[in-house]
């Protein structure tokens, strides 16, 4: 049977429908909102996966090319990988809907979310998060709870619940929000360096959309869902939990206040070997639950010594920042470099400068192509963790981390008109312990700087973390490693002296309310500001020039109708500039002409060579000339680029010529004088009164 309910949210009708499609799945929705639908499925597997340890849920999001009218690009003319805004779509709905399954479930879960129509007006992934938490409202899974997520912006000081594409363009703010009706759960977003109350004010806004959808999911589900299955997560041996915990309880007391990562990883690595070891007889084949009992114990201790002491693993105090050291011009080649350490945190940032021919060409379902000036592209070797892993390309953590930093670095990074240069920055993890994708973002801005990268301020960012128990709560600022991993929130946070400029949240409880998250906010943008504080002792200010290395781009104004001179039949006379002056130019249809080289004598070498074709003949003037072919009559000379004129036989010396090939032949260079333009544009040239003018000029 077909069940479907609408409710007009954002001031249009989204409608959630189950029992048409996908009936085999454990859980399907078919959602639409304006003409954007989407098909969200969840299955899981029959059994829990063997020896897991973590929920394995995996959200898969596509947008088919037919949803807008398109057919894929490339020889095999079928979508292939998932794009980076695939795999960012993937992320938004995997992280708030990971918190909701019940502790210890170990089933293989599958969330597949397909884009099957774009009106290039709604954007789907908010769809696809909705989608997700309604299918699995529907099916047999024990989730605990149900999440909704909306969009806010904020144009000319209104919020606006749920913007389309053209309206998001004009608004300060960019805001994803999902939650269940008491708290939020995840939060994404940039701002054009707003205040904190007015990001906050975004997320007070969201809640009421939030629970009109909730209303929305609930009704389908008591129509059409099927009761939860029951699930207890398995217990752990009584016995060996109190022998576990009598071995491990001091030294773990020690491990907790070792402030070295490598030492503490280590020394913990250790314990867990000797622990099962001394009860490898009495628990044959217990190792993982014996580290499962550690992992519990040293959670509960690291959470009360921060309540009842107030201090964390390394001593530090609760809004206490690490050491922090910058180092800018570390490489000598390289465009713009920097080296940030922040604690046991380490990136380095470099900068490489290119023309508009670099930018990267953007195609999707739910918007026109455009060209993309910035980049900024985030590495995790393994080896800035210790570990000894292979490289296989970025993945969608790499991915997620590169796309926060590069959303809280863009408000800065100067408009193409004022310099009209293509900007990859990428940052390479050198060391990690909590944050990479903050110490991204500072040493990104640092680099940027470095570069002569005109931007407008200097951008730090700090990562928040929470300790929520019955006892108090604890937030705490620039978390370790172990204090994200131990803790309830990682809430990261990037602006200038000005404002916010990029936020993310993610819980690992149920929720946040909104008065935690307005103290761990005060209290993150007092982080950032020191840490600014800092970077700013390196480099306050862009260099006032771009390193020798990178190329030279200069830009010029040209009528349109002079493009296809410029340019010269099948584009003769411009690969002609271009290999004559090894300078690189490019041509935009209003007439835009940009030229580079990493040689500004070649630059200026190229734009006189334009201004030659674009400029009209002038009556009056001396122009050098080359002759391009002999007549009985005169002779034809180029006397522009790809501009040719008559010098008639009596303007090419003061005596009678008698004999024209005596006097002049293809391939001559002589000056001449333009002395006329009759109406129909045809140009009149004398040699000899240029000679005559020089002669009076001498």
């Amino acid at each position: 049977m077909v069940h479907k309910v609408e409710k007009v949210i954002g001031g249009k009708t989204l409608s959630l429908e189950t029992g048409r499609m996908a009936k085999q799945a454990h859980g399907s929705t078919f959602l639409q909102y304006g003409e954007t639908s989407v098909l969200v499925t969840v299955v899981e597997s029959q059994d829990p996966k063997e020896g897991a340890d973590f929920l394995p849920l995996f959200v898969d999001y596509r947008e088919r090319s037919y949803a807008g009218g398109k057919i894929p690009g490339g020889f095999f003319k079928r979508e292939g990988r998932p794009s980076d805004r695939e795999i960012l779509s993937a992320r938004l709905i995997d992280r708030p809907i990971r918190p909701m399954f019940p502790e210890g479930y170990h089933f293989d879960i599958v969330v597949m979310v397909t884009v099957l129509s774009s009106d290039q007006e709604n954007p789907a992934d908010m769809l696809g998060l909705i989608g997700a938490s309604t299918s699995l409202a529907l099916s047999q899974i024990p989730v605990t709870e149900l999440v909704a997520g909306v969009r806010v912006g904020y144009i000319d000081g209104q919020y606006v619940l749920n913007p389309t594409f053209e309206q998001s363009k004009r608004s300060e703010l960019s805001l994803v929000v999902a939650g269940t009706r008491d708290a939020i759960v995840m939060v994404e977003g940039g701002a054009e360096e707003l205040p904190a109350e007015t990001v906050l004010g975004g997320l007070e806004f969201a809640r009421v959309g939030i629970n009109e959808i909730l209303d929305l999911v609930e009704e389908l589900a008591r129509a059409a869902g099927v009761p939860k299955k029951q699930f207890v997560a398995e217990e752990i041996d009584h016995g060996l939990r109190e022998k576990v915990t009598a071995l491990v309880e001091s030294p773990l007391d020690e491990i907790l206040r070792t402030a070295d990562k490598i030492e503490r990883e280590n020394r913990y690595h250790q314990l867990v070997l000797d622990t099962a070891a001394a009860l490898a007889e009495q628990f044959p084949e217990q190792k993982n639950r014996i580290s499962a009992v550690i992992d519990e114990l040293e959670k509960k201790k690291m959470r009360r010594m921060v309540l009842t002491e107030g201090r964390r693993i390394d001593g530090r105090k609760l809004d206490e920042i690490r050491d922090i050291t910058c180092e800018i011009q570390v490489l000598p080649r390289v465009h713009g470099s920097a080296l940030f350490t922040r604690g046991q945190t380490q990136a380095l940032a470099l900068v490489t400068l290119g023309t508009s021919l670099d930018s990267q060409v953007i195609d999707g379902i739910e918007q026109q192509e455009y060209r993309k000036y910035f980049m900024l592209h985030y590495n995790f070797p393994s080896f800035s963790v210790g570990e000894a892993g292979i490289p296989r390309g970025p993945g969608r953590r790499e991915i997620g981390h590169g796309a926060l930093a590069e959303r809280a670095l863009l408000p800065i990074i100067p408009k193409a008109e004022g310099f009209p240069y293509t900007i990859r920055l990428v940052s390479d993890i050198l060391e990690s312990n909590g944050s990479s994708s903050m110490a991204s973002v500072c040493g990104g801005s640092l680099a940027l700087m470095d570069a002569g990268v005109p931007v407008s301020t200097g951008v730090a960012g700090i990562a928040m973390g929470l300790i929520c128990e019955k006892e108090g709560v604890a937030i705490l600022s620039d978390i370790l490693g172990a204090e994200d991993h131990l803790g309830d929130m990682d809430f990261k946070v990037a602006g200038t002296r000005k404002g916010i400029t990029a936020f993310q949240l993610d819980s690992k409880i149920g929720g946040i309310q909104l008065d935690v998250l307005r103290q761990a906010m005060e209290q993150a943008c007092n982080g950032y500001r020191h840490i600014l504080g800092i970077m700013e002792r390196a480099i306050d200010t862009p260099r006032p020039e771009i390193s020798q290395y990178a190329p030279r781009i200069h830009t010029m104004k040209v009528h349109p109708d002079k493009i296809r001179e410029i340019i010269g039949p099948g584009g003769k006379i411009i690969r002609k500039i271009c290999e004559e002056t090894g300078a690189k130019i490019e041509i935009e249809d209003d007439g835009t002409v940009t030229i580079a080289s990493n040689d500004e004598a070649a630059c200026e070498m190229a734009i006189r060579r334009i201004q030659d074709i674009v400029q009209e003949p002038e009556v009056g003037r001396i122009y050098d000339s080359v002759v391009k072919t002999v007549t009985s009559f005169g002779a034809f000379v180029e006397f522009l680029p790809g501009r040719e004129g008559l010098v008639h036989i009596s303007e090419l010396q003061k005596e009678r010529v008698n004999d024209i090939e005596k006097v002049v032949k293809v391939g001559d260079k002589f000056k001449v004088k333009l002395v006329g333009i009759d109406k129909q544009n045809r140009v009149r040239l004398s040699k000899v009164a240029a000679m005559e003018e020089e002669e009076a000029g001498n």
